[in-house]
């Protein structure tokens, strides 16, 4: 089972949350020393005030570009938390704690800021930062601190949101992978139920046509085309079924077999040619639905008087021939069978070609390598 990955909004929340906490670590012995230890509580509350001004913007800053949201007006949003945060250093005694406000401003530097602009602004910042501290007389472990500290505070922001939105990209791949997914299982299962429905339906209204046209004169013959009826609404129940579950196995010679008869009972001649028991098993299936595919447009779109079917193999591919004189007298309609079998021979490695070859012939060809082709990937079909 795949690992949940949480909503993008819970956890930009989360980011926001844990950076500003971490802020609110540097500005507490600030607030600390106000309160407990000078007991200037205008001072503490002033400073409050501000620290909380800052954080608010901060963190609205923070989650609007984690959003995607990013606009000009942001980077007057940082100049305003920079220029507080130098203030409160200059005017609440930098040497009790609010020099620190002098690093707040760097995490969000390559957050606001396009990445080369980012980068110039916290060199400068990492510059004059620690020259303002020495103006305001910070110890030298402060000034260290700030020259380190700021370049590393921009560089963990840019990260921070670099992270979030690659999970986020990953959690859209996920969602589009699955619709995909989705999308070529309805193809293929629209293509297979195409292709069964398709030639066994036409089938069985061929033979109540049949039986239609000897019920008056010769009711064994209704009979028996009866019992064909029941036995193809038989076989496509389960052949309907196999499809659903998607282990539906073709066989070549059962696929020609069952053309043949069915083009025969509508007055075509047609003979099934010699199947070498020594074809490779790859080859029933996309050639099964070839002739499948064949047998369905000529019932449905040609009045063919015969049909040859040829088998044969090259060496490499083995290949189907079905040819009909039913070119000349394309009755209206068009199926749509033709390309889904296009796709289902060239995902098997093989080659596809269907027309008019001249003198009222049409000519369906279809080979397939005799080394199974390693697959490229999901085949899109037609219904």
């Amino acid at each position: 089972m795949q690992p949940r990955i949480p909503r993008p909004t819970g956890i930009a929340l989360i980011i926001v949350a844990m950076t500003l906490v971490t802020l609110a670590g540097y500005m507490l012995p600030a607030l600390w020393y106000e309160l407990f230890e000078r007991h200037d509580y205008g001072r503490a509350a002033l400073g409050a005030l501000s620290t909380a001004a800052v954080f608010a913007l901060y963190g609205r800053l923070l989650w609007l570009n984690l959003m995607r949201r990013t606009v000009p007006a942001h980077r007057a949003g940082l100049a305003a938390i920079a220029a507080v945060c130098w203030a409160l250093a200059a005017f609440m005694d930098a040497k009790a704690g609010w020099g620190n406000a002098l690093v707040l401003p760097a995490g969000l530097i390559a957050v606001v800021l396009p990445v080369r602009e980012a980068v110039a602004a916290a060199a400068a910042a990492t510059v004059l930062t620690p020259a303002y501290g020495l103006l305001l007389g910070l110890p030298a472990l402060n000034i260290l601190y700030q020259a380190l500290g700021i370049p590393l505070a921009a560089f963990s922001g840019y990260v921070t949101v670099w992270l979030f939105h690659v999970v986020q990209e990953l959690r859209e791949a996920r969602a589009e992978l699955a619709r995909s997914a989705v999308g070529e299982e309805r193809l293929r299962f629209a293509r297979d139920l195409h292709d069964v429905l398709g030639h066994s339906l036409q089938a069985v209204a061929l033979r109540a046509e049949v039986a239609e046209r000897f019920v008056e004169r010769d009711r064994e013959r209704v009979r028996k085309e009866l019992v064909e009826i029941q036995r193809m609404a038989r076989d496509s129940v389960r052949d309907v079924r196999e499809v659903v579950r998607g282990y539906r196995a073709t066989s070549l010679r059962t696929e020609l077999e069952g053309m043949s008869a069915v083009l025969r009972a509508a007055g075509i001649r047609c003979e099934p040619p010699e199947i070498s028991p020594d074809l490779p098993a790859h080859v029933h299936e996309p050639l099964g639905w070839a002739a499948r595919e064949a047998a369905t447009n000529v019932l449905r779109h040609s009045g063919a008087t015969w049909c040859m079917i040829t088998v044969w193999s090259d060496g490499e591919r083995v290949w189907l021939e079905i040819g009909n004189d039913g070119a000349g007298r394309r009755v209206e309609g068009t199926g749509s069978g033709l390309a889904g079998l296009a796709e289902r021979i060239a995902a098997a490695g093989g080659e596809f070609t269907a027309g008019p070859v001249g003198d009222g012939t049409f000519r369906l060809a279809a080979a397939v390598p005799v080394v199974p082709a390693v697959p490229a990937g999901p085949v899109e079909g037609v219904a």
